[in-house]
């Protein structure tokens, strides 16, 4: 945790006596990520995405999970090597990823333009439509899948519990898959944190991907945040079915939940949760 945690000296009010006290805070850092692409003999370098995230060891699962939620891959087999690029300053070394990719792998250049940066809290600004979701993923999600409103309650408390960098800091997200036994029971498969909720979930998503956990439509997504559109495109290129958030979904995140079958779950709490969108894989 000393790389994603650092201690700052506060002045905390309490009352009417304010005094100085240390606090940890989480910490933010860039991250590039970089692709080699082209055949053998004439590959080639380019720089496709930068974030600000928390460098909590998993820097290859965001990339692999950016990688694989926007379309560029579709498997990690297509993945011949992933490192930190080499450089004099340490720091820099861990904040720019190269990944080679198969030759076979064809790249968008146009569409990389513009996801070329992102922030923390809103995310990529002007992203592709539900139609352009289409073309990646045609067909909705198909699942069996049920889920007790009695273990939705559970969620908050279950996650929670395994927050360490939430834990210490009060500054971070969460994601976490849990592979559903039956609808009022769960195991849980992945859990990853980061100051920006959409780090937290290509975290997770590249995580399975490398674990070879995929299909995931037997799993269930909980986030620590709102619902936003990046967020559900995201889920629905990994094929998940369920999603449930702590907090409010916008619009354009339940029109696409709908358009691809997905249940969301809203405002999820100990004793109560809202639904926008497939009600049917919810049981009393």
């Amino acid at each position: 945790m000393i790389n994603s945690v650092k201690s700052d000296t506060i002045i905390k009010f309490n009352g009417h006596e304010p005094f100085e006290k240390p606090d940890l805070v989480v910490v933010e850092e860039p991250l590039e990520i970089r692709v080699g692409y082209g055949a053998e003999d004439k590959r080639q370098q380019k720089s496709v995405y930068v974030t600000m995230r928390t460098p909590t060891g998993h820097d290859f699962e965001l990339a692999l999970g950016f990688l694989f939620t926007e379309g560029i891959i579709k498997h990690f087999s297509q993945i011949i090597s992933i490192h930190y690029c080499t450089d004099n300053q340490q720091q820099i070394q861990e904040n720019i990823i190269r990944i080679e990719l198969d030759p076979t792998v064809k790249l968008d250049f146009q569409k990389l333009e513009r996801y070329s940066y992102t922030t923390s809290s809103c995310g990529i600004c002007g992203k592709a439509s539900i139609e352009a979701i289409q073309i990646l993923c045609p067909v909705p999600t198909v699942s069996s899948l049920k889920v007790s409103s009695d273990f939705i309650y559970q969620l908050p408390n279950i996650v929670e519990e395994r927050q360490v960098f939430f834990k210490h800091t009060g500054g971070s997200h969460v994601a976490a898959l849990i592979k559903l036994k039956d609808p009022n029971k769960g195991d849980l498969l992945l859990l990853r944190e980061d100051i920006g909720r959409h780090n937290a979930l290509d975290k997770v998503i590249g995580a399975a991907l490398q674990k070879n956990l995929f299909p995931l439509s037997d799993t269930l997504l909980f986030m620590s945040s709102r619902a936003s559109f990046e967020l559900i495109q995201k889920a629905v290129m990994a094929g998940i079915s369920i999603m449930v958030c702590v907090g409010a979904p916008s619009s354009l995140a339940i029109e696409t939940a709908q358009t691809f079958g997905m249940t969301l779950i809203g405002f999820s709490r100990e004793h109560s949760f809202n639904i926008y969108s497939g009600s049917a894989k919810v049981m009393n």
